[in-house]
């Protein structure tokens, strides 16, 4: 890998923007940028899966052109900017590069890897991790220095919060610069400082780790738990509901982050969050989690 020089540390004009991954959070960053005006390179190791992420980005822009949030010309212009790419070095000149792999810290490291040793050495290298330290995934690329987590809310495209989390190494042009381009994405910027699941998941993914015991110590029944905070908490979603919509296998690795990074037995995993995602039951994307989604409504599984 290329080391960058200091002198060459300047502020960034983001102009040309790289998705490593098609999923549901690499096609809704794609999404959201091209639609902000930037030219957008999205990356992934299966023609398939562009194709199917590519489909989803139609879709989803088709559903805003619908409500009148967009009009048809803007959804045709954001279409065209997008460019898929199967290989890491059509990334090469791209001006910020964001990373929304699976939740594996190994798995991050090889990307950036493969992924410093393409890119122009100006380039910012950025990380949609949700719980991951920055720091750590910083030192393992050539560039610390221009090296963030952009954590995005899922659904993209409808959420409007994003996290910013420096590295240790963080420099601030990067920061500057990446703050920068997410206003254009017309989001609202929370920073959080590098500690374990950032601000949200901090949050959020005890409570329904909480929801998870409360279902596997018989207290209420799947229905029970996700009506209770619905109508008695004013949730538009309930707690299982949404751990289904994120992925259960996501919500068990945020969980062990938590656990194994601030070592208190209170960010233990439910063992009921374990044997789903063992049995890979992971939620929707497997069509069974706490619901079962196979049929024309979903019915829980408890």
């Amino acid at each position: 890998m290329r080391a960058v020089p200091v002198d060459d540390i300047m502020a960034a004009v983001i102009k040309k923007v790289g998705v490593i991954g098609a999923g549901q959070m690499g096609n809704g960053i794609a999404h959201v940028a091209a639609l902000a005006g930037f030219e957008v390179v999205l990356n992934d190791v299966s023609a398939d899966r562009l194709k199917s992420g590519m489909a989803t980005i139609n879709g989803n822009l088709a559903r805003q052109v619908s409500k009148k949030a967009v009009t048809e010309d803007d959804k045709t212009k954001a279409i065209a900017r997008i460019k898929l790419a199967e290989k890491l070095d059509e990334l090469a000149d791209c001006d910020l590069v964001i990373e929304t792999a699976v939740e594996k810290e190994e798995v991050k490291r090889k990307i950036f890897h493969e992924l410093c040793a393409v890119l122009k050495p100006e380039a910012i290298v950025a990380s949609d991790t949700s719980s991951i330290s920055i720091t750590r995934l910083a030192a393992a690329t050539d560039r610390p220095e221009r090296f963030i987590g952009i954590h995005f809310m899922n659904p993209v495209p409808l959420m409007e919060l994003v996290e910013l989390i420096r590295g240790i190494a963080t420099d601030d042009s990067t920061f500057e610069a990446s703050k920068e381009f997410v206003a254009k994405l017309g989001k609202q910027v929370a920073v959080s400082e590098d500690f374990p699941a950032f601000i949200v998941n901090r949050i959020l993914l005890p409570m329904i780790n909480e929801a998870i015991y409360t279902l596997y110590e018989g207290v209420g029944n799947v229905e029970a738990i996700d009506a209770a905070m619905k109508l008695g908490a004013h949730h538009p979603m309930g707690p299982l509901e949404l751990a289904d919509f994120i992925g259960l296998d996501t919500c068990l690795s945020i969980m062990q982050v938590l656990h194994e990074g601030l070592a208190d037995s209170k960010y233990r995993p439910c063992p009921l969050l374990v044997k789903y995602v063992e049995a890979g039951w992971l939620g929707r994307k497997t069509q069974r989690g706490f619901y079962d989604y196979r049929g024309a409504k979903p019915v829980p599984t408890r």
